[in-house]
């Protein structure tokens, strides 16, 4: 089943699906030569937008939290992508030590902890976890909703590595995107692989950098196909030192959305669009989870509207650096519900993927909402094998390999964006 589409069949989403199918061969050898040069995150997240005549990434998560929205049928993928992954890091792993963001009083939380522990588990790994919380001393059952139990427990640093109690490890898995900043006990590990690595988190990441690498590869992709990046790239600026609480920064800001505006109106009369367009102004790190949608740039003298958005710094910080990117519409549906896919990767490969499905919100203003459920639906077919010649927009393998290719150029991206925030890099010549 394909969610429907309010957007025409015959849009340029199909158009760009028929142009995917056809150029398989050609965008797996692309795929293969690039993962040659670089080095693919441990795992990813990626955020798509279907607008039906655009299909493009707004967010990539390097920490993902959302394995347990994985269905029992896509854990063989899974388990195969994370063979691999270790395998090329650490051949004879037999422990790994996962540590877990302090949301362990959230129950769809732990559920995505015990998916992982499921995975590494059947990958062939002893795995437990650590704790980053200080306040545990001894090892703690944190209970999930099946009655089930996870075992927490302090971790224990001696000079390089880190470990348990009677647990030494060789690597290291975080899913803790590092919001808080960079814990002593993490720094300065010189004899594990640490995964994802320290510049991977939001103290030294940020959105806009990961969007520069993302076009830079829609860019070399468009090029392969023949088309137009804009198709599966969305716009972006940014503006630094901005604190939306006291208009600080602000004429950056409304410079920036002004002119993305501009750019956006101009590719939807390029194309024949009949939408209004418009633009996200959000944190360009962590700090904030606020998003502001703005399709006119007189909405930010508003303060109501703008305490809205996550641009302000965190508490005791000077004001933080805002991304401001255009939005991109979600016009599928389930049931009349707005969905918006997510597309799961291990290593280099895509292991499934689902609906974050928002009942009440219109297409725009899903945008950093929370969803209502998740429906598994996405990949429920194998998302590697299409169907060419078949009908665009008709067939699920069709429309899911081409979610698991855009996922894929953000995962991508990702490995550029760590590339070039590497701190060691220089090292190696």
């Amino acid at each position: 089943m394909v969610p429907h589409l309010v957007t025409a069949l015959t849009g340029p989403i199909n158009e760009l699906e028929q142009r995917v199918l056809e150029s398989m061969p050609a965008i797996e050898r692309w795929f293969r030569l690039e993962w040659m040069e670089h080095t693919p995150p441990f795992y990813t997240s990626a955020e798509l937008r279907n607008a039906g005549f655009k299909l493009a990434p707004v967010n990539t998560n390097l920490f993902p939290g959302t394995f347990n929205h994985l269905t029992d049928e896509m854990l063989p993928l899974a388990v195969q992508a994370a063979m691999a992954a270790i395998e090329k890091i650490c051949p004879e792993a037999k422990n790994l030590l996962l540590i877990p963001d302090g949301r362990t009083g959230s129950a769809s939380y732990l559920e995505n902890v015990q998916r992982m522990v499921q995975v590494f588990t059947q990958a062939g790994l002893n795995v437990r976890l650590g704790t980053l919380d200080g306040s545990v001393k001894s090892p703690t059952a944190a209970a999930l909703p099946d009655g089930s139990k996870l075992v927490l427990e302090p971790l224990l640093r001696t000079r390089g590595r880190l470990g348990l109690k009677g647990f030494d490890p060789c690597t290291i898995l975080l899913n803790n995107d590092l919001s808080a900043g960079v814990p002593r006990v993490l720094a300065h590990l010189h004899e594990q692989y640490l995964l994802p690595p320290l510049h991977a988190g939001w103290p030294v990441r940020r959105k806009s950098h990961h969007f520069q690498s993302y076009e830079e590869v829609a860019k070399k992709f468009a090029k392969l196909l023949g088309m137009d990046p804009w198709l599966i790239n969305p716009l972006h600026a940014q503006c630094g030192q901005v604190d939306l609480d006291s208009a600080g920064g602000l004429d950056c800001v409304k410079t920036q959305v002004e002119a993305l505006l501009g750019k956006v109106r101009r590719k939807y009369k390029e194309y024949g669009i009949n939408e209004r367009p418009f633009v996200v102004v959000k944190a360009d790190n962590a700090s904030g989870t606020g998003v502001l949608c703005l399709r006119d740039v007189k909405e930010l003298d508003d303060p109501e509207r703008r305490a809205r958005c996550g641009g302000r710094a965190p508490s005791g910080q000077e004001p933080g650096q805002v991304i401001i990117q255009e939005g991109v519409p979600t016009f599928e549906r389930i049931n009349d519900a707005v969905a918006e896919p997510v597309v799961m990767m291990i290593d280099r490969y895509v292991v499934g993927g689902f609906y974050r499905v928002h009942s009440e919100q219109a297409g725009d203003d899903a945008f950093g909402a929370a969803a209502s459920r998740y429906v598994p639906l996405a990949f429920a077919e194998s998302v590697q094998l299409p169907r060419p010649g078949a009908k665009p927009g008709a067939s699920a393998p069709n429309r899911f390999y081409m979610y698991g290719v855009i996922g894929r150029l953000a995962m991508l991206a990702a490995a550029y964006e760590l590339e070039a925030t590497d701190p060691d890099a220089e090292n190696f010549e």
